[in-house]
């Protein structure tokens, strides 16, 4: 087996952690600045934490336009990236101090609970409020300079052709997630389901 201790670098072409714990949901989160300006970003550390209430989190590597939304407004937005949306989803990638909205030719929509913009076109929006945002640390507690942002989700929004007998249609929504590598993202197909039930 391949062995390495992280700290000593990984000797491979590229850093296999991402890909091993993969593949991931993506978290496309929407905030507004304390002045009102939108944006949108994705972010590939991103997933659900808690039931009830429901929960999700991210983290930003750095402390980006979207932490620091996050902690002046206390809400944000995530929204499902689809195959179809994924070309739009990673024009928001950009880093500049933008609109993302606007520069990928994203519309907007309102939300219910809160004023952080959905992604209209997105078949699932999630409205958060935010709980904690957490400095990461190290096993020695030095920070590594990364954020955990979690939020509340107060409110969800979901297409109706995605709920078929009262069950989310997790197939039919195409979601997108992030894989391994630089560029990698993969889709769900039906024949790679897999049903068990936990024992009694």
């Amino acid at each position: 087996m391949h062995f390495y201790r992280p700290s000593e670098g990984h000797r491979l072409a590229h850093d296999p952690f991402n890909a091993i714990v993969a593949p991931r949901p993506i978290g496309w989160i929407g905030t507004l600045d304390a002045q009102g300006r939108r944006n949108l970003a994705p972010y590939s550390f991103f997933n659900a934490l808690h039931y009830r209430p429901p929960l999700v989190g991210f983290s930003s590597n750095g402390w980006k336009g979207t932490v620091q939304n996050c902690e002046a407004t206390r809400e944000f937005t995530w929204n499902l990236v689809t195959r179809e949306l994924a070309p739009v989803m990673n024009a928001t990638s950009t880093t500049h101090d933008v609109d993302e909205f606007e520069v990928a030719g994203i519309e907007a929509a309102p939300s219910t609970e809160i004023s952080a913009p959905r992604v209209a076109a997105s078949p699932v929006n999630f409205e958060c409020k935010v709980t904690q945002i957490v400095p990461l640390q190290s096993a020695e507690g030095s920070e590594v300079g990364s954020w955990f942002v979690v939020g509340e989700v107060v409110g969800i929004h979901i297409d109706d052709r995605l709920l078929a007998d009262g069950v989310f249609d997790t197939l039919a929504a195409d979601p997108v997630l992030r894989a391994g590598g630089p560029t990698t993202y993969y889709g769900i197909t039906d024949d790679t389901r897999l049903d068990l039930r936990r024992p009694e």
